[in-house]
């Protein structure tokens, strides 16, 4: 039997950019908001990425509401300065994170919601799912992989590109964080280096000439899916060729599209792209099944990597949480995102489940303020938030 608890008004579960942007929007609204995070202390999935790790969105587009990055600050800030950023953030608005609370189920009460933690039962009007869409690394179950003679890593755990010289590298997946490795590695002198894609990407340089191209990303996030797809596809298209001509299979849809339809981001490439064209990285087929030393791909033939990197994504891990209540799809995505909600489930909101062409951050603060909106009334809200 459960002890009698006040009902908070607010609970964000999470302490990343989405959950501390709708916090601040909560409090500047005069909703009392108490924020939960499960580490020890701000960032941590951060801190755990590689070294050379930058943001791929531009620094003006990517600070969070009321903040801004130093004035040195390179155009494409390093992991520690995003670090920096958000404790600076947490800071300035004193918010009142609860560190090494895990949440482990929601549940609804009619007119509350029931929040079990590691430390204890809470109660709340409305809950604020923040946990992140990139919570676990997914790895595909490949044939034969246990037997495999070699390592099989996720690109989470990238480290220092640098421990891959001399070595035989097959990154599988040709999506952001397939690119992301890619961009690290063609700077490095590597034995071997293979790209496993089943399919091609939304690929765009991060600069043209002096212009950053994530500036650019209001304008496109304005456009109609179908204009934006043309946008990005001819972009791509001018600035790197026919990129099939060197083993890169098609992309199923536009870029836009399937940011939407299947929350694939858009690539960002910084120095791959000419490293494929140079024969450096060599594109191959989807893979088909290991054995104890090597990868069968799916033309039959046969490479042996020392290293396998699984760029394969992730999955947000919210079945435990919220699994009972019909608000995921077949891979574990909340059904709506931001200022939606299901009217079934009064109080029960999430943010920052998908990935948006604007970027994290700057989407972070749009659904933050969004669910403010709804929660609080957007009469409560500064006019220039709405």
């Amino acid at each position: 039997m459960e002890l009698e608890v006040a009902v908070e008004p607010a609970i964000v579960i999470g302490a990343g950019a989405a959950g501390l942007a709708v916090a601040q929007a909560l409090i500047k609204a005069g909703v009392p908001t108490a924020i939960l995070e499960k580490e020890r202390r701000l960032a941590e999935p951060w801190h755990r990425r590689h070294q050379q790790l930058h943001l791929n969105t531009h620094r003006d587009l990517s600070a969070l509401p009321g903040l801004v990055f130093p004035e040195d600050t390179p155009a494409f800030p390093h992991r520690n300065v995003v670090i920096r950023h958000m404790n600076d953030f947490r800071e300035a608005n004193q918010l009142p994170v609860e560190f090494g609370v895990a949440v482990e189920t929601i549940v609804f009460r009619g007119d509350h919601w029931a929040v079990r933690t590691s430390a204890g039962s809470r109660l709340a009007r409305h809950v604020i799912v923040a946990t992140g869409r990139d919570r676990e690394p997914f790895t595909p179950q490949w044939k034969g992989a246990q037997g495999f003679a070699g390592r099989i890593i996720h690109s989470a755990d990238f480290g220092d590109a640098k421990s891959y010289a001399g070595k035989k590298v097959l990154i599988v997946g040709a999506g952001n964080s397939g690119f992301d490795a890619l961009n690290h590695l063609a700077r490095v002198d590597t034995a071997a280096l293979w790209l496993s894609a089943r399919n091609g990407p939304a690929l765009l340089p991060k600069r043209v000439g002096k212009i950053a191209v994530h500036r650019l990303s209001p304008l496109m996030a304005r456009l109609p899916l179908r204009v934006a797809d043309a946008v990005i596809a001819a972009t791509q298209r001018l600035v790197f060729g026919d990129l099939t001509k060197f083993g890169m299979p098609p992309a199923p849809s536009g870029g836009a599209s399937r940011l939407t339809a299947d929350y694939t981001a858009i690539a960002a490439d910084d120095g791959a792209v000419a490293a494929i064209k140079s024969g450096k990285i060599v594109v191959v087929p989807a893979i088909r099944e290991f054995t104890r030393d090597g990868v069968i791909l799916a033309d039959g033939s046969l490479i042996d990597p020392d290293i396998v990197i699984a760029a394969t994504g992730y999955r947000t891990g919210l079945e435990r949480m919220v699994g009972d209540l019909g608000v995921l799809d077949g891979k574990g995505v909340p059904l709506f995102n931001g200022g939606d909600a299901d009217p079934k489930l009064p109080g029960l909101w999430f943010t920052g489940m998908r990935p948006s062409i604007r970027g994290c951050f700057a989407n972070a603060a749009i659904l933050g303020k969004a669910i403010a909106r709804r929660i609080a009334g957007a009469s409560h809200l500064p006019a220039g938030s709405r």
